[in-house]
């Protein structure tokens, strides 16, 4: 698994987050990571972005980025409202492959979830995992609604013929309601995938190196962790 492609069932799922305890994971196991952000809105040239992010809390990852825009949009507008090119699936897929060469893993981190436009041709996410032959990890929110969106976003991976590795819920709070309980045993139901793994909520505010020392606990072994599907669940009942 040269390349990872990690998208999300919209925005604010934790995508950012569960894809750096993927890096931090790898990084601890020895595994050379770059983290590639396919297009960045919503920030200025001097501000950090996510990939950024990723490293602040993951540690020792290569970090790129294939075009940001200034305001919060979808890429292919916020590209054309800044009068900027937009990124289009090709470029992501040639900047992926380089850092391929040089890295045992490589994780494209999408904007927003898994259809949102990058140019005005529809070019998206899912062109570039299809285009890279890489798997795809998929970062889903908790709560009720969230099964609907899962299994859209599996089901359009699917008719591309492109692989779901499996899904991680991006925020779990320490008290659980019926539906998110429900939700770990459904997940896998309607995506076709297992579950890999579960974020505490809040992650992001733990100094780097208490991230990195429990990324590990949050991720099961397909992504270099030890977290436990069976056990979680157990634990609900």
């Amino acid at each position: 698994m040269a390349v990872l492609v990690v998208t999300g069932t919209g925005t604010e799922v934790g995508k950012t987050a569960v894809t750096a305890a993927v890096a931090a994971a790898a990084v601890a196991a020895g595994r050379t990571v770059a983290v590639l952000k396919a297009a960045q809105t919503g920030v200025g040239p001097e501000e950090a972005g996510d990939a950024a992010e990723v490293a602040r809390l993951a540690g020792a990852v290569t970090v790129a980025e294939c075009a940001r825009y200034p305001e919060p949009l979808a890429p292919a507008t916020a590209a054309r409202r800044a009068g900027l090119a937009p990124v289009r699936p090709q470029d992501v897929v040639e900047l992926a492959q380089k850092l391929a060469v040089e890295h045992d893993l490589v994780l494209v981190e999408g904007a927003g979830g898994l259809l949102v436009r990058f140019d005005e041709e529809g070019g998206n996410l899912a062109d570039v995992a299809a285009l890279l032959g890489a798997p795809v990890l998929l970062v889903a929110s908790a709560g009720l609604g969230t099964l609907n969106t899962t299994e859209l976003t599996a089901r359009e991976l699917r008719s591309r013929e492109v692989e779901l590795l499996g899904v991680v819920i991006g925020s779990w709070p320490r008290v659980p309601d019926l539906a998110m309980r429900c939700n770990v045993e459904d997940l896998p139901v309607v995506s076709g995938a297992p579950l890999l793994g579960v974020l505490p909520e809040g992650v992001g505010a733990l100094t780097p190196a208490d991230f990195r020392e429990a990324a590990g606990s949050w991720l099961a072994g397909r992504l270099d962790g030890v977290w436990d599907a069976e056990e979680f669940r157990a634990g609900l009942e």
